[in-house]
């Protein structure tokens, strides 16, 4: 193969994941060829062992690869987020990124497209506001560890492509709506504060459609993939109860939740207002299959 020239191949870690697996399955169901990065010993052709706690990945790995896609890190929806787990939860994803960046730098113009996960807690709360990947990032935990993610990301270096996925929460099952579904299922659903606050989202399908868009069309620097219409948490509950024909009634006060959850989680996930928009997607041509959140709930959940 020509140096620089392309096998056509995508090299995905954190491929276990929801949006890992699923993305692999929709790449190899076009005949994409994929290379899965596992923490364990290779069982198959199209796997490599790697170890980003010691910063062990072979550059040769990458070569002649069109993208790498980083997708590891811990859950954020594990609760509380103990000091301990924080940890775990920055960690979880800087030693992955800092490794697959080091190959990618080591390789120099040659290298794959690098597409990194991030998310929209980069951004701070900002009632009214709008918010595209020009935004300045916030002051929490969670933007913090954003910020240190996308850096880790950007160590690649001045000659790699970079794209940052500021990924919204998912409405799936495996994703925002996990908690949601079994409070809904019991009947004791309902606003979470005022309920008002503007919360990002996107459905999986068009996610993973993002991140091949993503590939394809070379886009490079912070990506918002989150859906193109305007949603309150309410509105997401409220699809959500009307789908599973049950109520939506009892209020949470914000001082339960923190006590539960935690100040971080739920300044961070629940009770901040962020009207994140994707207009690098849209403007590079991009169209949503699930333009509402309640088309997003209605794909995932059955009536």
């Amino acid at each position: 193969m020509a140096d620089g020239a392309s096998d056509g191949r995508v090299v995905v870690s954190g491929a276990s994941g929801l949006i890992g697996r699923t993305l692999v399955a929709s790449l190899r169901a076009d005949g994409v060829p994929v290379t899965t990065l596992v923490r364990r010993p290779a069982e198959r052709p199209d796997e490599v062992a790697w170890d980003p706690a010691t910063r062990r990945l072979d550059p040769s790995v990458l070569a002649g690869a069109r993208a790498v896609v980083s997708l590891n890190g811990a859950s954020i929806g594990r609760f509380p987020w103990t000091k301990r787990y924080k940890h775990e939860l920055l960690w979880s994803r800087i030693q992955p990124t800092q490794t697959i960046a080091a190959a990618v730098r080591a390789l120099g113009a040659g290298a794959p497209h690098f597409v990194s996960a991030s998310a929209v807690g980069y951004y701070p709360s900002a009632p009214g506001a709008v918010l595209t990947e020009d935004a300045p990032r916030g002051d929490t935990f969670l933007a913090d560890l954003c910020g240190e993610w996308e850096s880790a990301a950007r160590s690649a270096g001045d000659e790699a492509r970079v794209a940052l996925l500021r990924t919204a929460p998912i409405v799936h099952p495996e994703g925002v709506l996990k908690p949601l579904l079994l409070l809904t299922r019991l009947g004791v659903s309902g606003p979470i504060g005022s309920g008002r606050q503007v919360w990002p989202w996107i459905s999986l399908d068009d996610e993973i459609r993002a991140i091949r868009h993503v590939i394809d069309a070379g886009l490079d620097g912070p990506v918002n993939l989150t859906g193109p219409q305007r949603a309150t948490a309410n509105d997401l509950g409220f699809a959500l109860a009307r789908r599973m024909n049950r109520p939506y009634v009892l209020r949470a006060p914000v001082w339960a939740i923190r006590t539960l959850l935690g100040a971080d989680a739920t300044e961070a996930l629940l009770t901040s207002d962020m009207n994140v928009v994707p207009e690098r997607l849209t403007s590079s041509g991009f169209t949503f299959t699930h333009d509402t959140v309640e088309k997003a709930v209605a794909a995932v959940v059955p009536a």
